[in-house]
C-alpha cells in the first residue's frame, strides 16, 4: 500500500495551527526564520518540518524574545542563549522569593487561626497575591465627558493606543497623577538630543554604568546607539519605584532598537515596577507576542471611554488596535502627519 501523501497548509490554515495571525507568520519568513514551501502554483505551503519550526518560534516568541533573539538562538548562538537564560534564572529566582515570603505569611495567618484569631481581609489578601495590587480610578478629562475610568489590577507593561485626536496623551497625563507615585515622561525628554539627560549621567557615575550595561545588552541585541536609547534608558534605568508613564515609547528608535527595547522590558522579573507607554508601532506593540502580565487600553476614535482590549482576533477592540499601529519604517514616514478629508 502507498504511503499517504504529507499533509501541507495554507499560510492561514498554519497560522491558525501555531495560534498566531498569518501576518506573523509571513514576518518570520521575511525575517529568514522558517522557509515554507511552494506548490507547483507557487503558494506557500507549510508541511511537519515547518511547522515544527514555527511551534519553536512561537514557543521561543512566549518567553519574551525579540525576534532577533529567536534567530540567533536557533542558529546555534551560545552567547545570546547564555544571556536569556541567565536572564530567566533571575526571574525565576525573583519569584521563588515572593513565593518564600508568599509561604512565610500563610503559616503566620494559619498559627494565628489556630489560636483563634481571624485574619484581617487586607492580611489575607496580601498573603495570596504575588505581587501587591495597584488599581486607579478617575474622572476622564476632556475630550470626554468626565465618565469614571477604572484600572483594577496594572499590569506590569500596560499599552495605550488609539487613532491621532483619540485623547491618549491626556489619559497617560491623567494615570500619572493619579497613580501611586508615578511620573509622566512627554517627549521632550529628546529635547537638544538628550544634552540635558547626559549632563545628569555625567553628574552620576552609578546611574550612567547602570545606562551603559543595559545599552551594553541592547547593542548585542541589534538596538542602533543613539541619544533616544540613551536618553530612554537613562529614564528606564532611573532608581526608585515610581511607575513611568512614557509618551511614544518609540520616539526615536529605529525597528531594530524598537524590537530590542520591547524585548529587554519584557525580560525583567515579577519585581519590576509597572511602566505605562503610549505607541503606534507594531514592533512595540507585537500582538501576536502581548504576555500574561501585558494589558493593552485603547482609546477609541469616538471618544467613549478607554477600554482594556484582549489580543485576540475577533475580541472586542481587536482590530481598532491593529489599525493604530503600523511599522517603525512607515512611522518614520509619517511621523506628524494628520489624515483630512477635503471639504
Amino acid at each position: 500500500m502507498n504511503a499517504p501523501a504529507a499533509r501541507f497548509l495554507s499560510p492561514s490554515e498554519a497560522a491558525r495551527q501555531l495560534g498566531i495571525t498569518a501576518k506573523a507568520l509571513r514576518l518570520y519568513e521575511e525575517r529568514g526564520l522558517i522557509a515554507p514551501g511552494r506548490t507547483p502554483a507557487g503558494w506557500r505551503a507549510y508541511g511537519a518540518a515547518e511547522m515544527a519550526r514555527g511551534a519553536e518560534i512561537v514557543a521561543l516568541r512566549a518567553l519574551g524574545l525579540s525576534i532577533n533573539e529567536v534567530a540567533r538562538i536557533l542558529s546555534g548562538d551560545a552567547v545570546i542563549l547564555d544571556r536569556v537564560l541567565a536572564a530567566h534564572e533571575a526571574t525565576l529566582e525573583a519569584r521563588i522569593r515572593q513565593s518564600g515570603d508568599s509561604i512565610a505569611r500563610v503559616r503566620r495567618l494559619r498559627t494565628d487561626l489556630g489560636r483563634g484569631k481571624m485574619p484581617a481581609t487586607c492580611d489575607l489578601i496580601g498573603a495570596v497575591r504575588t505581587r501587591p495590587a495597584i488599581g486607579v480610578a478617575f474622572d476622564l478629562p476632556w475630550p470626554w465627558g468626565g465618565e469614571r475610568f477604572e484600572l483594577r489590577d496594572v499590569k506590569l507593561l500596560n499599552y495605550i493606543v488609539g487613532p491621532l485626536g483619540s485623547g491618549k496623551t491626556r489619559l497617560a497625563q491623567r494615570l500619572a497623577e493619579a497613580l501611586p507615585d508615578a511620573s509622566f515622561v512627554g517627549l521632550d525628554r529628546t529635547a537638544d538630543g538628550g544634552a540635558a539627560v547626559r549632563a545628569r549621567l555625567d553628574a552620576d557615575p552609578a546611574h550612567k554604568a547602570k545606562v551603559e550595561a543595559s545599552l551594553a545588552v541592547l547593542l548585542a541585541d541589534g538596538a542602533v546607539d543613539s541619544a533616544a536609547l540613551t536618553t530612554l534608558l537613562a529614564v528606564l534605568e532611573a532608581d526608585g519605584d515610581t511607575i513611568l508613564v512614557i509618551d511614544m515609547l518609540e520616539q526615536g528608535l529605529d525597528a531594530a532598537s524598537q524590537e530590542a527595547v520591547i524585548a529587554h522590558l519584557r525580560r525583567r522579573g515579577p519585581e519590576a515596577r509597572p511602566l505605562f507607554f503610549l505607541t503606534r508601532s507594531n514592533t512595540i506593540l507585537d500582538l501576536d507576542a502581548v504576555g500574561d502580565d501585558e494589558a493593552i487600553i485603547l482609546c477609541p476614535a469616538n471618544h467613549s471611554v478607554p477600554i482594556s482590549v484582549t489580543p485576540v482576533p475577533g475580541a472586542p477592540g481587536y482590530e481598532a488596535v491593529a489599525s493604530c499601529l503600523a511599522s517603525p519604517e512607515v512611522r518614520a514616514r509619517t511621523e506628524g502627519m494628520v489624515a483630512w478629508r477635503p471639504s
